[in-house]
Formats: structure tokens, sequence, C-alpha cells
């Protein structure tokens, strides 16, 4: 049975992107259409006008809602920034009985307990996501629903952003007549889309290369240990390119798309490309070799922050499955093989392929791993909210039940005894 409609929303640095998706019988994800919108009012993954980023996404929007035939009310969010924090936390509860099992109540308590933590002012919790359990100091648990225990304890990775950062994206969203479902951190998202469970398990680092942001998150027995969003991205390539070659930002985004490259070795010193001048002037010819010079100068200095974040996390020598890059810098020629170079760990690219039913060339460009991982995200809550609107369901119709014929029965045996030993 196919699912309902999710859609996802990626308010990024260089672009909007809305994606609509629903599960298709057979599990897989079903992208329906896609809207893009240049956007303007976002800067390193913050908004910064409110007017041009509501503009572009309702632009975004219309273009998804004519592709997809629906119409789009509410939407998953990515936040992204360099406001973004990490912290590991450990959490405690005591249970009352020890002959109760644990169930997803405690383990929801436990996890509200973690967002009341004090932060600093103009600070809140985004995600708080458990890593493992201790349950009466036993260990390693990952799942402790159905066991026995009164002291249980829980390792949390606490993602933090600024208030007013999150305050602008839903009021942007507000504005452009939406209501947002849920908001995720976009690395979490993208990892989503692009990482299989086994390389979360055997561990690797996820690296989104967007316009304006480098986010990082690194998974290891399946769990994620670190995440970090560094304030670097493509746009800061091109503002490079723009000053290097001493042309205009578009002619330095399509130079970057069409002849970029992340290895100046890989490149011939005879190969030139020529640029129409400006009104009347004549031609320039840049040489593709210091094009690629002046990218791998950029490149090599964020993915020296990436492999910091990566030596920080205290995982760097655990990390058996590599590197996993995606974003729109994903799509720069040979960045697996700079990445390679720079952090010495294997690379490859990140496709948002894998849970996709129909795969168009569009939705699998590593630009829209964001986006498919939002619309996942989305599916799962609307999954979760499925699963415990049915376990109401089933507790009304047990509780009914108590008030219902048996009592009536039970009642009126109670009274015929009564009657009896009256007598």
């Amino acid at each position: 049975m196919e699912s309902e409609i999710v859609v996802g929303l990626d308010i990024g640095t260089t672009k909007i992107a809305v994606l609509v998706g629903r599960r298709t019988e057979h599990g897989k994800i079903e992208i329906l259409g896609i809207g893009k919108a240049e956007s303007l009012g976002v800067a390193r993954g913050v908004v910064l006008n409110i007017d041009e980023t509501v503009r572009a996404i309702k632009l975004a929007v219309a273009e998804a809602e004519v592709k997809a035939g629906v119409d789009i009310k509410i939407v998953n969010v990515g936040i992204a920034g360099q406001h973004i924090k990490s912290l590991q936390h450990r959490g405690m509860k005591t249970r009352r009985s020890i002959e109760e099992e644990i169930s997803q109540k405690d383990i929801d308590e436990l996890i509200d307990d973690m967002y009341r933590l004090l932060m600093s002012p103009g600070e809140e919790i985004l995600h708080v996501i458990p890593q493992e359990y201790i349950i009466d100091n036993e260990v390693g648990i990952k799942n402790p629903i159905g066991m026995a225990g009164t002291r249980m304890e829980a390792n949390f990775h606490i993602i933090t952003g600024q208030v007013a950062a999150a305050k602008n994206i839903d009021k942007c969203v507000a504005k452009a007549g939406l209501m947002v479902a849920e908001v995720t951190l976009e690395p979490l998202a993208s990892a989503d889309a692009v990482l299989s469970d086994e390389e979360k398990e055997a561990g690797v680092v996820l690296v989104d290369i967007g316009g304006g942001t480098t986010d990082v998150a690194v998974f290891h027995d399946g769990i994620i240990r670190h995440t970090a969003v560094i304030p670097f991205g493509g746009n800061i390539i091109t503002e490079d390119i723009k000053e290097g070659c001493s042309i205009i930002k578009t002619q330095a985004e399509l130079l970057k798309i069409k002849f970029g490259s992340a290895l100046a070795s890989e490149n011939q010193e005879n190969e030139i490309v020529s640029i129409p001048g400006l009104r009347g002037r004549a031609h320039k010819e840049i040489s593709v070799k210091n094009l690629a010079h002046i990218i791998q100068a950029r490149m090599e200095e964020i993915l020296e922050h990436v492999f910091y974040e990566i030596k920080n996390s205290g995982f760097e020598k655990k990390l058996v499955a590599g590197i996993v890059v995606t974003g729109g810098g994903g799509q720069l020629k040979h960045i697996t093989q700079l990445m390679e170079y720079v952090t010495g760990m294997d690379t490859r690219v990140g496709f948002p392929n894998e849970h996709l039913a129909i795969s168009s060339e569009e939705v699998t460009s590593p630009m829209y791993a964001t986006g498919v991982g939002l619309v996942m995200r989305g599916l799962k809550l609307q999954q979760t909210h499925k699963v415990i609107e049915e376990k109401d369901k089933v507790k009304d119709h047990s509780e009914k039940r108590k008030g219902g014929w048996f009592d009536k029965i039970f009642s009126r045996g109670k009274e015929w005894f009564e009657d009896d030993s009256n007598a």
C-alpha cells in the first residue's frame, strides 16, 4: 500500500529545493516532483533576508506542486549553519519497579529530560540522539525495550543551534503559507539518503559540501558520534575563481561546473577556455590548469577543516568505510582523489539513489541528497505517528471492553450473588 505524500524543503545557500515523495508498496521511495529556486536570502546556511527567502520558497513550492500534481501544505525542513554545535551527555532515570519491563515510554521520558538541559543564552536543543544505554551498570545496550532493571542510563549526542536561526526558518516557512512538520539537521538527512547501514556500522564520515557550508557527520557502530558544520562551501570557490580570473560571478560559477577540477595535476597545460568579454570588450582566455590550481587551493583548505573534525571526533582510526562525499561539491571532478590525498582515507561520492524506486538523473544528483533525506525522515515520522495511533486505538478498545459487556455481566452476577446471600 502506498503512503501519503511527504515534502522535504532544503533551504540552502545556493538553492532552495522542494522534493515531493511517497513510499511505494515495495518500501522504496518515489519522488513525484522537484521544485528548485535560486536562494538569494541565505548565507552560510543561515537566513539573512526573510522576503527573498519566502519568495524563493514560494517559487520552488509552486514548481514542485505542478510537477507532482499535489497541494503542498506541510513540509519537513532542514537546518544548517555555523551556529550548529554538538555535545555528549549522559542521562539517568531510576525506575520504580524491577518487575515491569523497560518500555518506549521510559526511553521517551529519558530523552525529554535531555531537552530540559540548561543551554547558553540564545541556544536551543535541536536533536537528542541516544547512542547506547546502560541498564544497572550493564553497558553497550542498543535497545533496552523489554529488559528488566531499575537504574537506566544513556549516552546522548545532543545537537544545538541558535534560537534566532531556527525561528527565522519557521518565519519564512509560515510566510510562504506552509506548516513545519519537523526541523532536521541537514547532515543527518543527507546521511539517511546516501549511507548504508553497513557503512554506519563499520565507521564512516559523511561530508556534505554545499554552497555556503560543509557538513560533517561521523558514524561508528551504527551510532552517530560527531557532527560539525564548517562555514565554507562551493560559493567561496566561485568567489576565488571570480577574483583570480577577473571575471563576473555567473561566468565563474559556469567555469567551475563545466571545467572545474579539484586536482591541477590531472589537467593539461594547453587546455584553454575562451570567455566572452563584457560589452564590446575582447574575449578572455583562461587556462583549465590555472582554474584547477585556484579550486584545489581552496578545496584543500576546506578538507583540512573536515580532517580536523574527523580527528576531533576521536574515531579517526576506526572508520573502516572511509568518507562519503555528497552535496553540490560532490559533483566536482577529482574530488575523491583530493580527499584521499588530504585525509588518507578511502572516499566515494554519495548518490541518493539507494532508497529510491525510480531514479531519474536529476533526483540522484548529490545536490539533492539533503532533500531526499528530508523526505525519508518525513516518511519515518509519519510511520511513527501511525504506530502510536494504532496503539492508542487498541488501548481505547480494551478500556471500552473493560467498561462494556464484561463489566455489566460481572456487576449483574455480583447483584445476583448479593441477593442470594441476603435471602
